[in-house]
């Protein structure tokens, strides 16, 4: 079975493409300064040879060219709803051909069978969340795709806690321009889906609250 095909028509899918018709040439430069933490969640992703990891909202395919790297032998696959991104990052992958593979997907209807797979050993969504309206779905979605023993990690803005107050002010202000919305309640939420559920969840904030991380792991 697999989820439903995203129609050409979809809201979202245009204002995405919208917003990076143009920025997405460049994207990587850019959000280099200011997307922290993605490394570090790609470091603690400790795939195996021979496992699979889904990227939720892979955008350019930048996180999927670093964890190609770092892990040759797993096996990759990245959806976006934005065609515009998909370009860029079927062009950045190009010269790995085989190794990933793409699709235009919507992160709240997506099944493994859309990628012919059963289900995911990872899933990661990197600073995705924060432009899903209805990212809750996507983070109840993801979990749904994990195989046994798998997990899902996660990196997106924090609420600064432990930067001045007016640094967060004038973060959340410039985001806004973009469609970007921090979760104040991610961690809440994350805690109350795996409560009393065969989930554990790691939640760690980095660079004094400037992103959060985490990991939901399927016992």
């Amino acid at each position: 079975m697999t989820g439903a095909p995203l129609a050409s028509g979809n809201p979202h899918s245009r204002l995405m493409d919208n917003v990076y018709r143009h920025q997405r040439h460049i994207y990587d430069a850019t959000r280099k300064y200011y997307l922290l933490g993605r490394d570090r969640l790609i470091s603690g992703l400790e795939l195996r040879p021979g496992q699979s990891l889904l990227e939720v909202g892979c955008g350019t395919g930048r996180n999927l060219a670093v964890i190609a790297r770092r892990y040759p032998a797993s096996r990759l696959f990245g959806l976006d709803i934005s065609g515009e991104m998909l370009d860029t990052a079927r062009a950045k992958l190009a010269a790995r051909p085989g190794s990933v593979t793409l699709k235009q997907l919507d992160a709240n209807q997506f099944l493994p069978g859309d990628f012919d797979e059963d289900g995911f050993d990872r899933i990661m969504i990197s600073y995705a969340l924060s432009m899903i309206p209805d990212w809750r779905l996507t983070v109840a979605t993801s979990l749904a795709a994990l195989n046994p023993g798998g997990s899902l990690h996660i990196a997106d803005f924090g609420q600064q806690e432990g930067l001045p107050r007016w640094f967060g002010h004038a973060l959340r202000a410039w985001l806004h321009r973009f469609h970007v919305t921090p979760r104040a309640d991610l961690e809440s939420v994350l805690r109350a889906m795996v409560e009393g559920t065969p989930y554990g969840l790691e939640f760690t904030r980095h660079a004094r609250g400037y992103s959060w991380l985490a990991v939901i792991t399927r016992i």
